[in-house]
């Protein structure tokens, strides 16, 4: 199974829990985990990353595409499906909007579209009809799945992650 990585989970690891200067087993971790061909996101992502101008803007610039995924072949109608799903979903228009301008559009798509998972760290709007947000659980398919940082943690410093 692989996985695609929301931006918030690379932020909140960088500011909350694992910043670069006293946990750099969590950012070796997922280079690994890259490298095994088990955990990506995708370029908007990366582009979000990228206007912090931090530290984890340099650590995502020097991924590149092998870790920040471009759109696949199969896009477009995972697109199509995605949108029409937040349509037809009663949210405000402007919600509807600004969903389908945001990276959390695209990355469902692409998990949509080449059969990944996403992982993030967003909580549930809780009835919400102002703004779609992806439920904070690893989901495949719609149904929640085993956390992989959680369940692959181990070394320096303990992982903290989505719920299970």
């Amino acid at each position: 199974m692989t996985y695609l990585l929301d931006a918030n989970v690379f932020i909140e690891a960088k500011n909350l829990y694992y910043g670069f200067d006293f946990c750099s087993a969590f950012w070796d971790w997922l280079i690994m985990q890259n490298e095994a061909k088990k955990v990506y996101s995708i370029e908007r992502v990366e582009t979000e990353l990228q206007g912090q101008d931090d530290e984890l803007s340099e650590w995502a610039a020097a991924r590149g595409p092998g870790f920040f995924l471009r759109p696949s072949s199969t896009m477009p109608s995972a697109l199509s499906s995605v949108a029409e799903w937040a349509n037809g979903q009663n949210y405000d228009q402007s919600a509807v909007s600004t969903f389908l301008q945001v990276a959390d559009y695209y990355l469902i798509a692409q998990a949509l579209a080449d059969g990944h998972s996403v992982v993030t760290r967003e909580t549930p709007a809780g009835g919400s009809r102002k703004r779609i947000k992806i439920p904070g659980r690893v989901y495949r398919a719609g149904r929640p799945v085993r956390d992989p940082i959680r369940d692959a943690a181990s070394g320096a410093c303990p992982v903290h992650s989505v719920e299970p």
